[in-house]
Formats: C-alpha cells, sequence, structure tokens
C-alpha cells in the first residue's frame, strides 16, 4: 500500500495500490484495512441516513411547536418565548463543538453517536412522563412541570450535540475521497442526507405536530421515542459494513505545535524555495498530504528546519511538516468565512420563531372541517428545500460539471453565496406580507397561505446555503478534526439564534427607547412592528452579502498532493498544479 491517493480535489494517484481495499486510514469492525466491496459506500451510508431521519422528526417536532407551548401552555410573553427558543436553539447547535471535538479525538465516531442517541433518547422519555403523569401536568403543578419539561428538552440538546456531528461525518467517512468513483458519491451523500433530514422535518412538522395539538403532546413524545428507539436498532444492525476511524487523541494539539514552532522561529528566514521546508514521506504514513499555499507564510516557519552545529534540531513543538502548517492555516481562514455566515444564522432562527408565531395568528382553515396547526407551516420550508437540492443535485449540478469539465458544479463557497442572496429575498417578503397583515382591517382572516412565498425562499435558501456549509466544514477541515467540522457548521446556526436573542433585546430596548414607550415587540403581533425588523435583517444581509464575496474570493481551497515523487523529506517536486486547479472549480 505505497500508493499515494490524492483526495478531496485531486484525482487519486496510486502508484501500486491494490483497488480492492480502502486506504484512507480507516479501519473495518474488526480494526483490519476494509475491504471496497463489503464496506463503506451507499451500503453503510443508508442505515447512518434513516437515524438522521429519526432524530430530525423529533427535533423538529418539538422545535417548530416550542414557541406556541410556551405561550399558550406556560403562559410566557412573545418576545421573552421567542427569546427562550433562541437560546435552546443557541444550546442545540453549539453543543455540536463538544461533541466533535470528542468524537474526533477520543470516543471515536461510532460510539459518539451510540452514546448520545441514548442521551437523546432519556431527554424523549422524560418529556412524555413529565406530559402522560398526572401529578406532573402544568394545570396541576405549573412550575414543577415547567422545570421537568427544561430539562427533557436540554437533554435532546446534549444528545443533539453529539449525534449530529459524529453522525453526518460518520456517513461521509464511508467514501474514499483517494476513489475517483466514491468521491463524486460523496459530493451527492450531502444532498441526500440533506433530504432525508427534510423528510424527516417535513413529517415532524404535519404527523408529529398534528399528534401534539390533536392528541396531546404526551403521545407525540412516545411515537418520537420509538421512532428513535428503533432507528438506534437499525444503526447497530449496519455495524459489520461500517468503515471507522481510530481516534488520535485532541485534534488542536497539532494546530498549537504549529503555533508554537511558528513563534519559536519567528527570527528565522523563509527559504525562497518552499521545496526547502520540510514534509514526510507519502510512502511512510496513510494519511493525505496538502500541498503548500502562499497564505498566512509566517506560519511556513515552522517547516523550517534548523541546523544546529551541522545537526538537524527536530521535537513535534519545534518542527511540523508542511501538511501540518497548511491544515493549521485552513483552520485560521475558516475565521473570516463561519463570521461572514452569522447573518444567515441570524435569518435562519426567524424560521422558528416569528414565522410559526405569524402562522399562529392567521387564517389556517383548510376546508370546513380541518385547520393547519401553526407548526405545520415549517413544512413549507422544508418541501423549498427538499426540491431545491433534488434539482441541484440531478440537474443543476450534472450540467455546470459538463460546462466546466469539474467534479463540481459550483464551488462550494458560490453555493452558499446563493443561499445567503435567497435568505435576503425572503426576508423582504416577510417584511411585505407582514406589513400587509398589519394593515389589513381584519388580519385574523387573512389566509396563512401569503406565508408560502418567505418559507419556500427560506428553503431554497437552506438547500444551497445549509448544505454548501455542511459539505465546507467538513471537507476543509484538517481529516483528524472532520467532526468537529460539522460542529462548527451547526455554530452557525447556533450563534446565530444567540446573536438574534441580543438582537431582539437591542432593538426593543432602542426602539421602545428603555421600555418608556410602545417599541417594535409588542405583547402579541398585531401591536408589533415585525415588518420593520424583517427590513432591518434584509439590510443586515446585504451588507453582509458584500463583505461575504470579498472574503470567499480571497479564500484558498484545499489542495491534496495528486502525485509526483518526494525527495528527502522535503516538499519538493510534488505537483500541487492539477490539485489547485481542480479546488478552483
Amino acid at each position: 500500500m505505497e500508493g499515494l491517493r490524492g483526495g478531496g480535489h485531486g484525482e487519486a494517484a496510486v502508484d501500486g495500490g491494490d483497488e480492492r481495499w480502502v486506504e484512507d486510514s480507516s479501519v473495518d469492525y474488526q480494526g483490519r484495512p476494509p475491504l471496497r466491496a463489503a464496506t463503506g459506500s451507499w451500503k453503510a451510508a443508508m442505515f447512518i441516513i434513516l437515524i438522521e431521519f429519526s432524530e430530525r422528526l423529533s427535533y423538529f417536532g418539538l422545535a417548530t411547536s416550542l414557541m406556541i407551548y410556551l405561550t399558550k401552555v406556560l403562559q410566557e410573553e412573545m418576545k421573552f418565548a421567542a427569546k427562550n427558543v433562541n437560546y435552546w436553539t443557541s444550546v442545540t447547535t453549539l453543543m455540536p463543538l463538544v461533541g466533535g471535538f470528542l468524537a474526533d479525538g477520543y470516543l471515536g465516531r461510532f460510539s459518539t453517536v451510540l452514546f448520545s442517541t441514548l442521551i437523546y433518547l432519556s431527554g424523549l422519555i422524560l418529556l412524555a412522563i413529565s406530559q402522560l403523569s398526572p401529578r406532573l401536568k402544568p394545570e396541576r403543578n405549573l412550575h414543577l412541570h415547567e422545570t421537568l419539561f427544561f430539562v427533557a428538552i436540554y437533554l435532546v440538546s446534549v444528545g443533539t450535540g453529539g449525534h449530529k456531528p459524529a453522525l453526518e461525518s460518520f456517513g461521509a467517512d464511508q467514501f474514499d475521497d483517494g476513489h475517483a468513483a466514491e468521491r463524486v458519491q460523496k459530493m451527492s451523500y450531502f444532498n441526500w442526507w440533506n433530504c432525508a433530514l427534510c423528510a424527516g422535518v417535513l413529517l415532524g412538522v404535519t404527523v408529529i405536530v398534528y399528534l401534539q395539538e390533536k392528541v396531546g403532546w404526551g403521545a407525540a413524545a412516545v411515537v418520537l421515542a420509538t421512532v428513535m428507539a428503533a432507528s438506534l436498532a437499525v444503526f447497530l444492525a449496519g455495524w459489520r459494513h461500517y468503515r471507522y476511524r481510530v481516534p488520535e487523541g485532541s485534534p488542536l494539539t497539532p494546530l498549537v505545535r504549529v503555533l508554537v514552532a511558528a513563534a519559536r522561529k519567528r527570527h528565522l528566514h523563509l527559504p525562497a524555495d518552499a521545496n526547502e521546508l520540510y514534509e514526510v514521506k507519502p510512502q511512510n504514513i496513510k494519511r493525505r498530504l496538502l500541498c503548500h499555499t502562499d497564505q498566512l507564510r509566517f506560519l511556513d516557519k515552522a517547516a523550517v528546519v534548523e541546523h544546529d552545529g551541522g545537526e538537524e534540531r527536530r521535537g513535534a513543538w519545534r518542527l511540523a511538516t508542511v501538511t501540518q502548517v497548511e491544515e493549521t492555516k485552513l483552520v485560521l481562514a475558516m475565521v473570516p468565512i463561519w463570521v461572514a455566515t452569522l447573518p444567515f444564522g441570524i435569518t435562519a432562527a426567524q424560521v422558528s420563531t416569528f414565522f410559526i408565531k405569524q402562522g399562529s395568528v392567521m387564517d389556517r382553515r383548510m376546508g370546513p372541517h380541518f385547520t393547519l396547526p401553526p407548526a405545520s407551516t415549517f413544512a413549507m420550508a422544508a418541501i423549498g428545500m427538499i426540491v431545491a437540492v433534488a434539482v441541484y443535485d440531478k440537474v443543476l449540478e450534472p450540467y455546470l460539471r459538463r460546462l466546466t469539465g469539474g467534479e463540481r458544479g459550483l464551488s462550494i463557497l458560490k453555493r452558499i453565496g446563493v443561499g445567503i442572496a435567497f435568505t435576503i429575498v425572503a426576508m423582504a417578503v416577510a417584511a411585505t406580507v407582514e406589513r400587509r397583515r398589519l394593515r389589513s382591517a381584519s388580519p385574523a382572516s387573512m389566509s396563512v397561505f401569503w406565508l408560502v412565498p418567505q418559507f419556500l425562499l427560506m428553503g431554497i435558501g437552506d438547500g444551497f446555503a445549509l448544505v454548501g456549509l455542511q459539505e465546507y466544514f467538513y471537507d476543509q477541515v484538517p481529516d483528524s478534526m472532520r467532526s468537529l467540522g460539522i460542529g462548527l457548521y451547526l455554530s452557525v446556526i447556533g450563534a446565530g439564534s444567540f446573536l438574534s436573542s441580543q438582537l431582539i433585546t437591542a432593538v426593543d430596548r432602542v426602539t421602545s427607547h428603555g421600555g418608556g414607550a410602545a417599541g417594535w415587540f409588542g405583547k402579541d403581533l398585531n401591536s408589533s412592528r415585525l415588518d420593520l425588523f424583517y427590513w432591518l435583517l434584509a439590510c443586515i444581509g446585504v451588507a453582509n452579502l458584500v463583505f461575504y464575496v470579498v472574503v470567499a474570493t480571497r479564500y484558498s481551497y484545499k489542495t491534496v498532493m495528486a502525485g509526483g515523487k518526494v525527495v528527502d523529506d522535503k516538499a519538493g517536486d510534488i505537483e500541487c498544479a492539477a490539485a489547485a486547479a481542480a479546488a478552483a472549480y
């Protein structure tokens, strides 16, 4: 197994490798190199996608009804309920940073999925108990019920913290980046992962929400716990088909070592030829090696070989490889991209809060005998996302591949940018619709289907931006921290929800002059100016889109060595041009 496999954007280069075996450092359930025909690919990914369906079914069955539950059952004011929903969403989507770190460095992704699913299941069971036990019902003891309710949903948050980053990256691990066919399959994997996700969302905001409305939250919680337990059993049934990654300790340690080594050698001069920087022989390791780039050149000093009395000075905290330096550059380069996508996270937070609340005060009758539950309006966003992902995967991307001659249609960052643009338009449409509702002689008689355009636009935006963010943070992080990368993607939504809460507080304080006058957020929607808040978000989005375009155009994608020979442990004589060209698509 001495062949070097270029992954990601470069073509695979195999020098004597055996196609029957996977050579990407993964192992099978017995700890051996995986046999390609028996493990991984879609045969394994389908087990994994199924449990994601059940998790999203549970999460959105709870999340989309949470605003209604807090205001109607727990009797919270609208702005306080919105803050509580945003705080819960923030914790739920920031916890994956912790879960991803543990999955990558210590527990492994399979074990993290198992343990976190059990925690998630315990939260659903406690939620069912708090709803079904007569002594714990809100009309009997509101304070105790409220306490147990929040404990239950925050257990779901903790479970999601390990489940989301580990499961998605574990699914992507089933495809070998160094194998051309599997690399293309992985691009489709992220698209169909999100279709399964949206299918779970769609049933969660229709069937589960209907159960909550017509039968009760207790019955809905029992159904969710049963489905989650069944999907866990299916997930465990596929264990022989999975490809596993052995955790190697903290994925952050190599990054810190590069920073320390660069600081220690800050007074040294960089060689004119980057080929003189230190790199290991690809034949000695199974990990993919990265090409040298000219960004953040000061970090290159970590790979400068020191000579003391004619002898080389080495050590993990003194000398880093070019690959380790480039991995550190990748992580640092992600910071401005992460910041530039936060306003997208803020707009996404409105769908499960104010969009749902709008639907609750509009005419939701569908015929003489059926009234649409408020949370079910979220189904329109899920439909928009399913359509966008399916059209992109089956129509747009194949066309763009033929047009450009590359493996990818739109580049990852362009796809995210298109999604952000759609969400800006969605905010403008939402503001226009809300203004019309407020000016209506009878706001409650306005049909809920006026909300269809803003939900669909947000769903289409998610189909571009969310899928792009997932792929970006999985693909562009170092291979050893891919679960943490998915955690970073989710943190965009979490931080966006938190910032949405802070923005609501700030806007309320400013527009109400510290509480002395009526502001944009009243006790209900009819006394609020939600249309102005939407316009504010649209303006923030436009300004941020300009910033995002500037940052994205300056970004350098990860380029993996595509082939060539290595001489004297240096990075020289390795052709990275092909990989860099492929990354540009």
